[in-house]
């Protein structure tokens, strides 16, 4: 078989370009659940108003940290929920290029401008800004095989001998 496109490449290039113009317009019907899960760098910001309900906390602390981060670099969108308990967490979207590190700045930046806007309830609690991905990078798993060895000295032996590898990735 492999002599046949030996001799005739023709042949050969003829087939791969069917092959590569077939999957080419198949991909255009693939339904949207089939594609991969692109994960965006997110940033939360969280706030928390002790005796407030969702509304107060909507107008008194949602409101103006939104207002102060309407035009962050690179931002897709954000949206926020404001609970009974008095909390408010804000997620803010950001491009897939960008870093999110960077992200976290710009957005400590936005907060700290808002936060003469907020209460003072919850100035005193604190507003904290996390960078966020909503799925994990990587998950490792480290077992026994002959099970002679804990949990507790996987979990250690992987403190000792994998973290700072992987930290440095």
């Amino acid at each position: 078989m492999s002599r046949f496109f030996v001799h005739r490449p023709i042949v050969a290039i003829v087939i791969s370009l069917i092959t590569v113009i077939a999957g080419a317009i198949s991909a255009t019907f693939l339904p949207v659940s089939l594609f991969p899960e692109i994960v965006t760098p997110q940033t939360v910001v969280t706030a928390n108003y002790p005796g407030a309900d969702a509304t107060t906390v909507e107008q008194s602390t949602a409101t103006p940290i939104e207002q102060q981060m309407t035009g962050v670099d690179n931002m897709n969108y954000m949206y926020s929920v404001s609970a009974n308990s008095g909390q408010m967490v804000l997620t803010i979207d950001f491009h897939l290029d960008t870093d999110p590190n960077i992200d976290q700045i710009l957005v400590q930046m936005r907060q700290t401008q808002a936060s003469s806007q907020l209460p003072t309830a919850v100035n005193n609690l604190g507003v904290t800004v996390q960078k966020s991905l909503s799925a994990p990078l990587m998950v490792i798993s480290l077992y026994s095989p002959d099970g002679s060895r804990d949990a507790l000295f996987l979990s250690n032996y992987a403190y000792i001998n994998l973290n700072d590898a992987l930290t440095r990735v």
